[in-house]
């Protein structure tokens, strides 16, 4: 024994045959055989232990497992959707929630109307099915641990359809008559040329005296009429008309005050007071139809005729006296021995004839000649 003993502890203690670590085993088993003392053996050749650095009464215990989630307790729910006639609901929006355990679950039916939820955690379900058109249904589902719930066939009512009708009262004849006005405020003539007493809506809304008073004011009032009333002077100072003025400047700014003191005369009493006073029409009303003679005849008839407001034609007494009240105030400025009665009559003469020929030209030049024209006149096959 004492033999085998030394040679053993020579072979481990050379270190000739390896790694100590190598033989450690068969020492140990040998201690225990030879040596008889297991216990201080096994202390003396075991490996030393591990430091983990963490008490073990602080080591965290891996935590349980959800048992909610267990896949013995997950359940299903299932069902079908139909319209109120029976047939499936392809497509319908099925949602599966639950508050409580912050569930959220989607899905579309299929061509059959047929909806499934897998994995579903049992507790208290709410099932919202909608579609378009169908009114929105929700369901209570209690679904029990690993249970395979099935919902009743669910039949999507038609939705209500809510039809709100809004009466509108409709544009008074002032309103009316107030954007035929903006339309006429629009046309001119070779597109500078003031056009407004011409309406080319044969139906248009009569007037009021204020609006009469407003399209006088603008007329009287625009650039183009400063530059006839110019012009017309220009041409009486060249004939030497109501010589009484001179000539020279102070000739000219006499005629000139004396024209245009008549525009202003005729349009304020002939197309704004007196058609106020009378309820007669001021505007010519475009005729665009019938013959060339018709419609001669027509323009010739409105220097003496109007349209009242009440629709209907009739004389044209605003414009006639009009025409005689425009001359008799022109006796106050023009010189002495041009005064008198026959220079009323001339003017209100002048002032029909005058009309006459405008109404030709607006029957066959003037709406050629006019841009920006409503579209609810009468058409004419031979204005285009």
């Amino acid at each position: 024994m004492k033999s085998i003993r030394k040679r053993i502890k020579a072979s481990v203690g050379c270190g000739s045959l390896g790694n100590c670590e190598t033989w450690r085993p068969f020492c140990l088993c040998m201690g225990l055989l030879l040596c008889g003392n297991s216990a201080s053996a096994a202390q003396r050749l075991a490996p030393p232990a591990v430091y983990t650095g963490i008490p073990a009464a602080l080591q965290i215990s891996p935590a349980p497992a959800d048992q909610s989630r267990d896949p013995q307790t997950l359940g299903r729910v299932s069902g079908r959707v139909v319209d109120p006639s029976g047939v499936a609901a392809s497509g319908a929006t099925v949602k599966l929630t639950a508050p409580a355990q912050s569930l959220d679950q989607e899905t579309l039916t299929d061509e059959d109307g047929r909806f499934l939820f897998v994995d579903v955690v049992p507790g208290a379900l709410r099932l919202t099915l909608s579609a378009p058109g169908f009114a929105t249904q929700t369901l209570p589902v209690n679904l029990s641990p690993g249970e395979n719930f099935f919902v009743p066939q669910i039949a999507l009512p038609i939705a209500t359809k809510v039809t709100e009708i809004r009466v509108v009262p409709p544009p008074s004849q002032v309103e009316i008559a107030k954007a035929q006005i903006k339309e006429e405020e629009k046309q001119r003539a070779l597109g500078f040329i003031p056009n407004f007493y011409v309406s080319y809506i044969p139906n248009a809304v009569p007037l009021t005296a204020r609006q009469k008073l407003t399209l006088a004011g603008k007329t009287l009032i625009d650039p183009v009429t400063f530059g006839i009333t110019g012009a017309v002077a220009a041409i009486e100072q060249a004939d030497d008309e109501f010589g009484g003025y001179g000539q020279g400047a102070q000739g000219y700014a006499k005629r000139y005050g004396a024209a245009y003191a008549d525009t202003v005369t005729g349009v304020l009493i002939g197309n704004a007071i007196l058609p106020s006073v009378l309820k007669q029409d001021p505007r010519y009303f475009y005729k665009g139809s019938g013959s060339k003679r018709s419609r001669v005849l027509y323009a010739i008839a409105n220097s003496v005729i109007c349209k009242g407001d009440n629709g209907r034609w009739q004389p044209n007494y605003s414009g006639i006296l009009g025409s005689v009240a425009a001359g008799g105030i022109s006796n106050l400025y023009y010189p002495a021995h041009d005064r008198g009665a026959g220079l009323t009559f001339e003017n209100t003469l002048i002032g029909i004839g005058a009309s006459a020929a405008a109404n030709i030209l607006q029957e066959f030049v003037v709406k050629k000649l006019t841009p920006n024209l409503p579209n609810h006149n009468t058409a004419n096959p031979e204005d285009h």
